[in-house]
């Protein structure tokens, strides 16, 4: 076992791993959000978070080209402020990577459901779990190819979407009960807002495994957040304007959904058509780039904590033979299999958000930190409009997760104090090395 990866990821695999990691929030949970705020409060809550994406990921690119290491933000926070605040911020990270996994698995099980009713939705999550965790043990360059392809056969199903369902929209079902709870529904939205953009940032996770770090990483953070942007958008028109957002969070039990395109789909061609079975098969390939996308990065978010011995060092091996992180892999997909049994995916979503949220703080306050104690730290991409860029992204960054502790108290303190436990046994178990 070495701890060393190999270097063969290219400008377009990255594009397709950063699109990747991503999509499946246009496909599921972000209709979740319209429950709290209607469509204009889901709509401002997006906004509000596209500006701090958009902010914070030609941010994080400077930090990913400066500093390309496996462990992304918790490597950039152990160089700016030390070993402590780095360990919560990669422990912040994991949380997310481990959680946002079984959230995807549960909405592919559903997804197979609609179109295989004799297949259980928890077995069919369970076994994609095992078939990607295998596909990403066997190297980074087929598991990263396979990412392209399934994220490519995504993005056009999104657009066969939009094709499909805009001829039907309709502003007077766009603003049907568009407002509910005011601004409150605003902020309670954050962070189904969040899941459409959440885990852009997996890109500077395989930094270190690209081909020319300093150019490839900042042309393929571009290149995914134009491109999830423009997704974004399509998505939430044709998906509310078809029928309003009621039709697209309850099926027709009145129970909340985790399929809103098939909901709306249904709206404009017959479940019989092969025009709607089209669309869950393909679905499936965007739940499944960013649940494979997903894995990926978090097996070398929790390889770094080994690495340097903030986790038992076996979790930092790389096997010898596939050159990937099998250890880190295999314990992620253990954990995430765990969370699956809690069958509560907007619980799940809410906490993983809440992992993330504390990454880009740490990371914003990190690059601040740094373009200050490292002026001569070599860095071949800069944000634009320093400091507005990253300041932007770390104030929207504070708001959300000020409300989204508000509005889930309990998933907060479930979440803030495993980070608390985290690290006093850090303190504990690595001073006392």
């Amino acid at each position: 076992m070495s701890t060393h990866l190999k270097k063969s990821l290219s400008p377009l695999l990255l594009w397709g791993l950063g699109v990747g990691y991503v999509i499946s929030g246009m496909y599921f949970g972000w209709n979740l959000g319209l429950e709290k705020g209607g469509t204009f409060g889901m709509a401002v809550a997006t906004g509000l978070i596209i500006v701090m994406y958009v902010c914070f990921s030609f941010s994080y690119c400077e930090l990913a080209c400066a500093i390309p290491k496996a462990g992304g933000g918790f490597d950039y926070a152990n160089r700016a402020f030390g070993k402590n605040l780095g360990f919560i911020t990669g422990l912040a990270q994991i949380i997310e990577f481990v959680l946002a996994p079984p959230a995807i698995a549960f909405a592919i099980g559903s997804y197979l459901n609609l179109s295989f009713p004799q297949l259980p939705v928890m077995a069919s999550a369970i076994g994609v779990y095992v078939i990607f965790t295998a596909l990403n043990i066997a190297g980074v360059k087929i598991a990263a190819t396979f990412e392209l392809l399934i994220t490519v056969l995504a993005v056009g199903e999104l657009l066969l979407f939009f094709g499909i369902t805009i001829p039907h929209f309709s502003v007077s079902n766009f603003t049907l009960h568009a407002s509910i709870n005011g601004w409150s529904g605003v902020f309670a939205a954050i962070p189904f807002a969040i899941w459409f953009f959440l885990g852009i940032e997996g890109v500077a996770n395989v930094a270190e495994e690209s081909v020319n770090p300093q150019k490839d990483i900042s042309k393929g953070f571009g290149s995914a957040m134009l491109t999830l942007i423009m997704l974004c958008v399509f998505t939430f028109v044709a998906a509310i304007g078809i029928g309003g957002w009621e039709k697209i969070v309850y099926n027709g039990e009145g129970s909340i959904s985790d399929s809103p395109l098939p909901l709306a789909m249904g709206l404009a061609v017959s479940t019989n058509s092969w025009l709607y079975h089209l669309l869950i098969s393909i679905g499936l390939f965007g739940l499944i780039a960013s649940f494979h996308g997903l894995i990926l990065a978090g097996g070398r978010a929790s390889m770094e904590f080994g690495k340097i011995k903030y986790a038992p060092r076996f979790i930092g091996l790389v096997n010898d033979r596939f050159l990937t992180p099998v250890n880190a892999l295999l314990l992620n997909t253990g954990l995430g299999i765990l969370a699956l049994f809690s069958g509560k995916t907007g619980d799940i979503i809410t906490i993983s958000v809440f992992g993330a949220l504390t990454l880009y703080i740490i990371s914003m306050m990190s690059l601040l930190k740094l373009r200050i104690s490292e002026p001569a730290l070599l860095r071949p991409f800069k944000v634009p409009f320093y400091p507005f860029f990253p300041i932007i992204a770390l104030v929207i960054g504070v708001i959300s997760i000020v409300a989204m502790t508000y509005y889930n108290l309990y998933l907060a303190i479930l979440y803030f104090g495993t980070l608390v436990t985290g690290f006093l046994l850090f303190l504990i178990f690595h001073k006392s090395k």
